[in-house]
């Protein structure tokens, strides 16, 4: 049965992804400036919508409403719009390098609430030049922006399935800017001992994680594929047999994972997304020790509220 998924291979798009993973962290970068997090819950700085990748509402810091700053990744544009209707479009070409997009977007921030203060240098990157003087990156295809969405799409949704009927604390489907990871984080509500000091475990409060998610492939790993994790990683994390059978234990990476190509080619891909998650929290939450009420949220069911 031939899959209407996108393929997405990692060398067909990697320069794309280079120049659209340095728009996004000025996204990032602009909603931590204008929202600081918590010191104790770092949220992710991004979120995944129908148009592309979009901050959340942020407050102005001239007190005149709120800002979301989006990469409407369908009509191929930045966006800054602003609560009282005002709206600038900054066009991402193939030709625009990163430091001129970056500046174009701050411009028309500043015009909309003020001038906001970033800090350019990039996270997350093998290259160290900030943001805003960067004319080296400037590929933007939109054909491979266009795949890329169409399976992060199919990929939120899923992932919007898995954390659906949980019982306990979850986090959304959430993005780390720059990385294109999108991820939703299941909470135990035991603390982790001792307390981590890592940024991305401070995510979690300190909280035993079971987290599925999905990444399009970066050069650790360069292959689209979900992905699925406990932390702390229990012992016989490993040993298990995940659906559908293609899902495998990454030493390397220390997850199960189950390429995009193997599920694109599944006779219903959206179904085999689904299981290799579902599968995934319900042995974790067998061997982390789990409150069997919490458990049960892996079979897709909403256990009764006590």
């Amino acid at each position: 049965m031939p899959s209407e998924w996108p393929a997405l291979p990692y060398e067909m798009w990697s320069a794309t992804c280079d120049t659209l993973h340095a728009h996004t962290q000025v996204l990032g970068k602009l909603a931590v400036a204008l929202a600081p997090p918590e010191p104790q819950l770092q949220h992710a700085a991004l979120r995944l919508s129908a148009r592309g990748w979009e901050t959340l509402p942020l407050p102005a810091p001239d007190g005149s409403g709120a800002l979301v700053v989006a990469l409407d990744l369908r009509s191929h544009q930045a966006v800054a719009e602003h609560t009282d209707g005002r709206m600038h479009r900054v066009p991402l070409t193939p030709d625009r390098p990163v430091g001129e997009v970056t500046r174009e977007v701050l411009a028309a921030v500043g015009d909309l609430v003020g001038a906001v203060q970033i800090d350019p240098q990039p996270q997350e990157t093998p290259w160290t030049m900030p943001l805003d003087e960067d004319y080296e990156h400037a590929t933007y295809d939109s054909a491979h922006v266009a795949a890329y969405f169409a399976a992060a799409t199919q990929a939120a949704l899923v992932l919007a399935a898995v954390r659906a009927p949980y019982r306990g604390r979850s986090s959304p489907v959430n993005a780390w800017w720059g990385t294109f990871d999108l991820a939703v984080s299941l909470f135990s509500g035991r603390p982790v001992e001792p307390p981590s000091d890592g940024f991305i475990t401070r995510n979690a409060a300190n909280a035993e994680q079971i987290e599925v998610g999905w990444w399009p492939g970066d050069g650790r790993y360069p292959r689209a594929a979900f992905f699925a994790f406990a932390f702390p990683a229990p012992e016989g994390l490993e040993t298990a047999t995940l659906s559908p059978p293609a899902a495998h234990w990454d030493t390397a990476m220390g997850e199960y994972l189950l390429d995009w190509d193997d599920v694109r080619v599944a006779p219903y891909p959206h179904r085999a997304g689904l299981d290799f998650g579902r599968s995934a929290v319900r042995h974790a939450c067998t061997v982390s020790g789990w409150d069997p009420v919490l458990a049960t949220s892996a079979e897709g069911v909403t256990p009764p509220v006590a």
